[in-house]
């Protein structure tokens, strides 16, 4: 991934990622438990351009607390929790698609008052079915979500978010719609000199005016001292079961509504990374972590856990490198108003003992 940022006129902003997942990755990362744009156990790869907004300020007080903004581009719609990608864990949660939205085009405005932010969005409801699709501009304005964010002390952020979006899973406009809401707490800020990370979020998505709903509830932590840090990841999320054209992969876009059945995953993860290399603003990073996940079947359906699994549980193990490089990351899915000020992203969080 490339990160880059620009700046004009002391009020415009540009952010931008470009993630190159589809040549690294393209048949997906194995991930059990995860799924969404038709993949199906394995993480998907995003597109190629990940995130580009352009941000202005149409008002500003001269302290800052105070302002309204307005941005446009390709990014992440105004709810939900912060991209896995940005957080301390390699190995994506199972609720992805229930706690983001992600590459749309979007109009956002977003406004700061003193220790609260609240956005607005519109986008195009269709999710993309390939590394290289842009979304279907002719579909924006389908789609929309607004979140309420409140600074409750230092280091400490609440949010709450909700979202109509119009079938996300049929590009052409003909599928089911969702109606998601999320609640998060997030702290990060040292205690006792040691930098603490920690999360924890419900998110509930229902479809098809409410004969599939899907419950998530999540809590993550991470524990740095000098260059070790410990983390753990306890999740409990349902998914839906659609039919496979073959074991990691589900029919896109769908024909019919496909699904199948409903699963429930309860996952504990367990991870150690390392700083083996510290030079100016590059640092590598070893790491390990270790996945426990056990699967049942919510209601009824046709899916049959033991018979595609061979048991209900799941025993995963990923060993990986972090290399790392330049300026510091954004927040990615904050823009303008409601971009980060006093809180840290976890690349300045790891860094804070150097």
């Amino acid at each position: 991934m490339l990160f880059f940022h620009a700046g004009a006129l002391d009020r415009l902003r540009l952010t931008g990622v470009l993630n190159f997942e589809g040549a690294t990755i393209p048949q997906g990362e194995l991930a059990p438990g995860n799924w969404g744009e038709g993949f199906v156990d394995r993480r998907h790869p995003h597109t190629y351009l990940h995130e580009l907004m352009l941000a202005a300020d149409v008002l500003r007080d001269r302290g800052g607390a105070t302002r309204l903004s307005l941005a446009a581009g390709k990014g992440f719609a105004p709810f939900g929790t912060d991209d896995p990608m940005t957080r301390p864990f390699l190995q994506y949660p199972v609720n992805h698609h229930l706690a983001q939205i992600l590459e749309r085009a979007l109009a956002i405005a977003a406004v700061r008052a003193g220790p609260l932010t609240a956005e607005a969005g519109l986008f195009n409801g269709d999710e993309p079915e390939r590394p290289g699709q842009w979304p279907r501009v002719s579909r924006f304005g389908d789609s929309w979500s607004g979140r309420l964010t409140g600074a409750v002390r230092p280091g400490l952020t609440v949010q709450a978010s909700h979202a109509h979006v119009h079938s996300p899973e049929h590009r052409p406009g003909a599928g089911t719609d969702q109606s998601k809401w999320s609640l998060s707490a997030r702290w990060m800020r040292p205690v006792g000199g040691h930098p603490v990370y920690g999360l924890i979020e419900w998110a509930r998505t229902s479809e098809a005016d409410g004969f599939f709903v899907f419950h998530s509830l999540l809590a993550e932590g991470a524990w740095t001292r000098g260059r070790h840090r410990l983390q753990y990841r306890f999740e409990r999320t349902e998914r839906p079961e659609e039919e496979r054209i073959h074991a990691f992969r589900s029919l896109r876009p769908h024909l019919e509504n496909s699904i199948l059945g409903i699963t429930r995953w309860t996952t504990h993860t367990l991870g150690y990374e390392v700083v083996a290399l510290r030079r100016g603003s590059l640092e590598i990073r070893p790491l390990a972590e270790v996945g426990y996940a056990r699967i049942a079947k919510v209601g009824g359906g046709l899916f049959d856990v033991t018979g595609l699994y061979g048991r209900d549980h799941i025993w995963s193990l990923t060993l990986g490198v972090r290399l790392t490089g330049g300026m510091t990351m954004h927040r990615m899915g904050r823009y303008g108003a409601a971009e980060e000020s006093q809180e840290m992203t976890m690349h300045d969080h790891h860094g804070m003992e150097q």
